[in-house]
């Protein structure tokens, strides 16, 4: 990861990729600061209006008006793809064989629809994306220990087919479930045929880390942080 004088945490294995650009964002980091930013000089971002959903676009231009869904994909230099989190985890994923990627936007709605998977499986529909072939990097979420879910969360991802490891009893409440969002996502990453070496996580909880958003510590907190991925063009700076 970046130092914490950055406004963005990266991956350090997607660092080295040079004609990629990434970053899961910090708390007063948006897509102001982006426009602005030397290292994204040229990139045309893309925000959705998330919904919690599994809808994924897939990009060849910058979309003429607002997208509603929680994934985008492209094989697109100069677009920059954005999801906004505040405790749900932020997915990027990088097909270096056909240079594609993809971010996507996993709360758990998404994370029991299986948006990730769906999100893999469509780059290989587009791109012909192999899941052993691709990277994932997981960026800063509510970790395990914070995200305590109801009983109707724990049966909606046990009847998704998810396995019961993805939760803990909680410590505090009977009848409470604390839930693993990287587990659950990492789990389907891993049937998908994703290598296990090529799948990084922050392991960074934002309602522990004054640093970032939580919607859960601040009751409702309505701000955002912007985590984004774009593939260079050869006319933007390096």
């Amino acid at each position: 990861m970046t130092d914490d004088r950055s406004p963005y945490l990266v991956a350090p294995r997607l660092a080295g990729i040079g004609w990629l650009v990434h970053g899961f964002g910090r708390a007063g980091w948006d897509v102001e600061n982006i426009l602005v930013s030397p290292a994204l000089c040229g990139f045309r971002p893309v925000v959705m209006r998330q919904l919690h959903s599994d809808i994924i676009h897939r990009l060849d231009r910058e979309p003429a008006g607002r997208l509603e869904g929680d994934a985008l994909m492209t094989d697109a230099p100069g677009l920059l793809l954005i999801v906004r989190t505040a405790d749900c985890l932020p997915v990027l994923l990088v097909d270096g064989t056909h240079k594609a990627v993809a971010s996507v936007h996993c709360g758990w709605r998404g994370t029991e629809k299986r948006i990730l998977e769906k999100a893999v499986r469509a780059m290989g529909r587009a791109y012909g994306a192999e899941p052993g072939e691709l990277l994932a990097a997981l960026g800063p979420c509510i970790g395990s220990a914070c995200y305590e879910v109801g009983p109707e969360v724990h049966a909606g991802f046990l009847k998704a087919g998810f396995p019961p490891d993805v939760f803990a009893d909680s410590r505090t409440r009977r009848g409470r479930f604390l839930l693993d969002l990287r587990r659950a996502n990492t789990w389907l990453l891993d049937g998908l045929g994703v290598k296990p070496d090529a799948i990084w996580s922050s392991d960074v909880c934002t309602h522990c880390d004054p640093a970032l958003l939580s919607y859960r510590r601040s009751k409702g907190e309505r701000r955002r942080m912007y985590n984004f991925i774009g593939i260079r063009d050869r006319c933007l700076k390096t």
